[in-house]
C-alpha cells in the first residue's frame, strides 16, 4: 500500500500538469451535467415492509385516480372576533377563496368547509381540504403561489387565514453560517501552515471535491430520484473530510521537507504513509455511509450512497491532486517548523522546547488512571439526557411559529381538536370477504369502540366495492405515545376482524408512517451497529496489526456518540440553549437522527483514530517503548488532529444556521460528536488506555499475523527502499514510466 501510494505521489508531483487537467476536466463536466439536468425535487418518502406503505400502495393501485401520495394543503379560516365564519359575509369570502383554490391543473379536488361539514362546533373556524396530484416539493411555484394569493385574498375580505400541509414544502436553505465555517477552517489552517499557499491547498482541493460530487449528485437528481437534503448531506460531509484529508498529507509533506528530503520524494512519502492512512479513514468513512442501506429506507440509502461517493472523491483528490499542486507550490510550502513572512520569518527560537502535544502526552503516561476516569465521567455525565430520547419525525406542530403551518396547525387544534393534525386513515381490503360492506360496517364500529378516537367518517368504496377508506380523529396529538397506542390498538382489532370477516385492515396517513418508520429504524440500530463496527473492527485489526486498539476505538466511539446524543436531546428536546442554536420549536429527536449519526460518526471517529495511533504504532515498529510511542505519536500528530478537529467541527457548525430541522440537528449533532470524540476520546482516552495496556496493546496472535496482509500503512517498505536504493539517482523512474502508461 505504501510503496504503490508512494509512487502514486511522485507520479502526480511530476506530471501535475496532467493530474490538475484531469480534475479540472471531471469539475467541468459535473458542472454542465448540473447545469443541463432538470430540476429535481425531493425524493419520493417509502418506507418498503411498512404496513403504511403497503397501504399507501394498495390505495394506489385501488383508487388510481386518489393520488395518496400527492401534497395536500388545508387553508384555515378564522372570523374576526365575535363572529361565525357562517354569515353572511365570511360565507362569501371563504366560498370565493374556495372556487380560487379550484383553479390549477395540478389540483385534484378542493373541499368546501359548508358542504364538508369542515366547521367547528362553535362556528369561529373552518378549513378547506386542498388535494394535489404531486407531492409538495414536485410542486410548480405557480400552484404554490396561486396558493398564497387565494389566501391572501382572503385575508383582505377581513378573515384570518392560514396554510397547513405540504403543499408549501421548499427545499431546505442554509444560512451564512455554512460561509463563517468555511472561513474558520481558513484562519486554522493558517495558524496550523504559518502560509496562505499551504492553507489554501487543502481549501481548494475540498471545494473541488464537493463541487464534482454535489454537481454530479444535482445532474444525477432527476433520474435517480434525489432529494435536495441528499445534497447538502453530501456538501456537509465531503467539505469536513476533504479538508482533513488533504491536511494530514501536506502536514506529512513538510514534515519530511524538514528532514531534508527533496520535494518530489517528500511528496510521494507524504502520499505513501499520511496517504495510506487517508485511504484506511475513507474507507470506515464509506462503509459506515453505504452500511446505511441495510435500515432499507430508500431515501437514507441514497443519502448515505451520495456522501459516501463524495468521500470517495475526497480520498482521490488528497492522493493525486494535493502532491500536484504541491508541485505547483515549490518553495512557497515551508518545511515544518519554519515559519513564512506570514507570522514572522525564519525558524522558531526555541526548537528544542516539546510542543503542547508531547506536553500533555507525556503528563497523560504518567497519570492515565486519573485522565481516563474523568473522561469516562464528563461523557457519562454528557450522555445523561440521551436515556429520555424521544423518537419521531417533523410535522407541522414542530414548525417556528413564525410559519403559516405552525399557525395553521394551532388554529385546527383549538377548533376540532389536537388529535384533527393527524387522522389516520384506515384502508378495508374486502376483496376477499363475501360482504364488503358489512366488512366495513364491523371494521367502523369497532374502531369508534376504541379509547381515544373521536370521529370515524363514513367510508369511501373504490370503483370496484371491494375496497374502502375510513378517516379516524384520535383525541390526542400526532406525536403523543396515546396516539401511536392508539394506531397499534387498530392494527390489533385488525386481526380479528380479518378472522371473522377476510377483509384486511391496514393503518396509514402521515401519523401512522411516522409511528413505522421510527419502529424501523429502532430495530435495524442494531443489526447496522453490528454490521459497521465489525467491518471497521475487521479493518483496524488489518491496520494496526492488534486486537485491543480496534477494540479500544469501538468503545470509544460508543462514549462520544452516546454523549453526542445526549447533546441534541438537552437542545433540541430539552430546549437547553435552544435560542442560541435557532431552535425555534422543541420536541421529538427526528427518527433519522441516531443511526444517520451513528454511521457519520463512526466513520469520522475512525479517522482520527488511524491518523493518531498510525504514528504511535509506526514509531512502535521502529524501535521506540510503548510509552515513547505515545509521545512521538501526539509530537506528529497533535497538532494536526486538533487543526482537523476544529475544521471539521467549524463545518459542521456552519449548518446549524439550515432552516432545514434536520439539517440542522444533523450539523449540531455532527460537530459536538467530533468534539466529543477527538478532544476527549482520542486526545486523552486512547493515549490513556494504550498506557495501561503498554506491549499489549499491540498484541496480535501469530496464526492471525501471518493469515492477514501486510498493508504497511507505516511505510515500513519505504525505509527498506531508502536503504536500498543509496547510491542510485531514481530507481523509480521507470515504475513511475509505467504507471503513467496503464
Amino acid at each position: 500500500m505504501a510503496t504503490f501510494l508512494y509512487r502514486l505521489g511522485r507520479l502526480a508531483f511530476r506530471r501535475r500538469h496532467f493530474v490538475a487537467l484531469i480534475w479540472v476536466a471531471l469539475l467541468t463536466l459535473a458542472g454542465v451535467g448540473a447545469a443541463s439536468a432538470p430540476a429535481a425535487g425531493s425524493s419520493s418518502f417509502s418506507v418498503p415492509g411498512t404496513e403504511a406503505q403497503k397501504a399507501f400502495d394498495l390505495l394506489g393501485e385501488r383508487f388510481p385516480g386518489m393520488s395518496a401520495d400527492g401534497a395536500t394543503a388545508r387553508v384555515v379560516f378564522k372570523a374576526p372576533g365575535g363572529q361565525k365564519v357562517t354569515a353572511h359575509d365570511n360565507k362569501a369570502v371563504v366560498e370565493k377563496t374556495v372556487r380560487e383554490l379550484r383553479d390549477g391543473s395540478e389540483v385534484v379536488s378542493v373541499a368546501d368547509p359548508f358542504t364538508a361539514h369542515a366547521i367547528s362546533k362553535d362556528g369561529t373556524i373552518a378549513y378547506a381540504q386542498v388535494k394535489y396530484k404531486v407531492s409538495g416539493m414536485q410542486l410548480k411555484d405557480s400552484s404554490k403561489e396561486a396558493l398564497r394569493t387565494a389566501a391572501q385574498d382572503a385575508r383582505s375580505g377581513g378573515l384570518t387565514v392560514e396554510i397547513g400541509g405540504d403543499a408549501l414544502s421548499a427545499a431546505p436553505q442554509t444560512g451564512a453560517t455554512e460561509v463563517i465555517g468555511i472561513a474558520v477552517a481558513a484562519v486554522v489552517l493558517v495558524i496550523t501552515f504559518g502560509s496562505l499557499v499551504a492553507a489554501g491547498l487543502p481549501l481548494l482541493t475540498a471545494l473541488i471535491g464537493v463541487g464534482i460530487g454535489v454537481s454530479t449528485i444535482t445532474a444525477l437528481a432527476n433520474a435517480l430520484d434525489l432529494g435536495s437534503t441528499t445534497s447538502t448531506l453530501a456538501m456537509m460531509i465531503g467539505l469536513a473530510v476533504g479538508i482533513d484529508y488533504a491536511l494530514f498529507i501536506v502536514s506529512r509533506y513538510r514534515a519530511e521537507l524538514a528532514e531534508g528530503r527533496e520535494r518530489e520524494e517528500a511528496a510521494g512519502r507524504a502520499a505513501g504513509t499520511a496517504g495510506s492512512a487517508v485511504v484506511f479513514a475513507g474507507l470506515t468513512v464509506v462503509i459506515a455511509l453505504v452500511g446505511l442501506a441495510v435500515v432499507n429506507i430508500p431515501m437514507l440509502t441514497k443519502m448515505g450512497v451520495a456522501a459516501a461517493g463524495t468521500v470517495a472523491i475526497a480520498v482521490l483528490i488528497a492522493l493525486t491532486m494535493i502532491p500536484a499542486l504541491l508541485g505547483y507550490a515549490g518553495r512557497k510550502v515551508k518545511p515544518a517548523g519554519e515559519k513564512s513572512r506570514l507570522l514572522g520569518g525564519g525558524r522558531a527560537k526555541k526548537a528544542d522546547r516539546p510542543n503542547l502535544g508531547t506536553r500533555w502526552a507525556s503528563f497523560v503516561v504518567r497519570r492515565p488512571v486519573v485522565v481516563l476516569v474523568l473522561g469516562v465521567i464528563g461523557l457519562g455525565a454528557a450522555a445523561v439526557p440521551a436515556a429520555s430520547l424521544q423518537l419521531g419525525l417533523p410535522d407541522d406542530g414542530s414548525q417556528p411559529t413564525s410559519t403559516t403551518q405552525r399557525r395553521a396547525y394551532d388554529l385546527l387544534s383549538e377548533g376540532f381538536g389536537p388529535g384533527f393534525n393527524g387522522p389516520l386513515m384506515v384502508v378495508v381490503d374486502a376483496k376477499a370477504s363475501n360482504d364488503p360492506k358489512a366488512a366495513v360496517a364491523t371494521v367502523t364500529n369497532d374502531v369508534k369502540s376504541l379509547k381515544d378516537v373521536v370521529t370515524v367518517t363514513p367510508a369511501t368504496y373504490n370503483k370496484a366495492g371491494d375496497t374502502a377508506v375510513i378517516t379516524v380523529v384520535p383525541g390526542s396529538k400526532p406525536s403523543s405515545t396515546t396516539t401511536e397506542d392508539l394506531v397499534h390498538g387498530i392494527r390489533d382489532a385488525g386481526a380479528g376482524i380479518t378472522a371473522d370477516t377476510d377483509a384486511k385492515l391496514l393503518v396509514t396517513g402521515t401519523t401512522a408512517m411516522n409511528i413505522d418508520v421510527s419502529q424501523k429504524l429502532n430495530d435495524a440500530l442494531i443489526p447496522y451497529l453490528a454490521l459497521v463496527v465489525g467491518l471497521a473492527f475487521l479493518l483496524l485489526i488489518v491496520v494496526f496489526r492488534s486486537i485491543l486498539v480496534p477494540l479500544k476505538a469501538a468503545l470509544g466511539f460508543l462514549l462520544s456518540v452516546t454523549a453526542a446524543l445526549g447533546a441534541v436531546v438537552a437542545v433540541f428536546q430539552w430546549g437547553w440553549l435552544s435560542g442560541l442554536m435557532g431552535v425555534e420549536q422543541t420536541g421529538p429527536i427526528m427518527s433519522m437522527m441516531p443511526i444517520f449519526m451513528v454511521g457519520v460518526v463512526f466513520g469520522l471517529a475512525m479517522d482520527y483514530e488511524v491518523f493518531l495511533v498510525t504514528r504511535m504504532r509506526e514509531a512502535y515498529v521502529h524501535g521506540e517503548t510503548p510509552g515513547q510511542s505515545i509521545v512521538t505519536g501526539f509530537r506528529h500528530g497533535a497538532r494536526v488532529v486538533t487543526a482537523a478537529a476544529v475544521i471539521m467541527i467549524a463545518v459542521f457548525s456552519g449548518f446549524i444556521g439550515s432552516s432545514e430541522s434536520m439539517i440542522k440537528m444533523i450539523g449540531f449533532g455532527l460537530a459536538i460528536a467530533v468534539f466529543f470524540d477527538a478532544f476527549v476520546v482520542r486526545m486523552a482516552l486512547v493515549p490513556a488506555v494504550l498506557a495501561l495496556l503498554g506491549r499489549k496493546a499491540w498484541w496480535l496472535p501469530k496464526w492471525l499475523d501471518r493469515a492477514l496482509p501486510n498493508v504497511d500503512v507505516e511505510g515500513e517498505g519505504l525505509r527498506t527502499r531508502e536503504k536500498e536504493k543509496a547510491g542510485h539517482p531514481d530507481p523509480d523512474a521507470d515504475q513511475d514510466r509505467e504507471l503513467v502508461r496503464a
